[in-house]
């Protein structure tokens, strides 16, 4: 099983409670963008606590990049996470995921369940093929948007919002619905779907019954 003790080159706030971890790559490491790999936190006590985390770096960087969001409310990896400083280490492991870019659609996400989508769609930015793509972003309010500003300088109007918890006047208000989804949705193209287990549950509901092949859709639960 492949294990690489790699320091924290810099970390950097990304929203209130996400950050952005820059760390060492191990030479000949290699991924694709979307997939993960599982990290443990080189500490007594968490050595052998792994959590998964997705690559939001490219393959073709010098360094691995990870953008997590910080549980600080329950004791954890995260939390732990939260309290690290350039120069401590992490355990990194083999690379997997099961996400991947199969022509364009839209990626729906749910909070954190964006990571998978942004080395994709950095990918597809860097090399000028991102047209054709959407993204649908759930979030409680506009401060746990993660990485607004460049998914607007990617995707421009295709960079569609929903807030549950705060009611604005630039983004809808409330839970992705089958109808909200229905404006959206194109059956010629592809569905990537990423977010907690329950928002899952019910878009892949609304999905079915609004006739979308099974095979046209792309997930991985966070």
């Amino acid at each position: 099983m492949e294990e690489h003790i790699v320091k924290i080159i810099k970390i950097e706030e990304v929203t209130h409670d996400v950050r952005r971890f820059t760390i060492e790559k191990p030479p000949g490491y290699t991924f694709i963008p979307g997939q993960a790999t599982e990290v443990a936190i080189n500490k007594q006590g968490f050595v052998n606590e792994r959590r998964p985390f997705t690559f939001t770096s490219l393959n073709q960087w010098t360094n691995l990049e990870f953008t997590i969001k910080i549980y600080s409310d329950h004791e954890g990896v995260t939390k732990k996470m939260g309290t690290l400083a350039p120069g401590d280490e992490l355990i990194i492991h083999d690379v997997w995921g099961t996400i991947g870019y199969k022509g364009p659609g839209l990626f729906i996400a749910g909070g954190a369940g964006v990571t998978p989508f942004i080395a994709i769609l950095r990918d597809l930015f860097s090399k000028n093929k991102i047209e054709g793509n959407t993204l649908l972003f759930a979030n409680k309010t506009r401060a746990d948007i993660i990485l607004k500003n460049e998914f607007e300088k990617m995707l421009g109007k295709n960079f569609i919002n929903i807030l549950s918890d705060e009611q604005t006047k630039e983004y809808a208000h409330g839970f992705i619905t089958e109808d909200f989804l229905k404006k959206y949705i194109d059956s010629k193209k592809m569905i990537y779907l990423c977010g907690p287990e329950k928002m899952m549950e019910l878009t892949e509901k609304y999905l079915t019954n609004l006739n979308v092949d099974e095979k046209s859709i792309v997930k991985e639960a966070f």
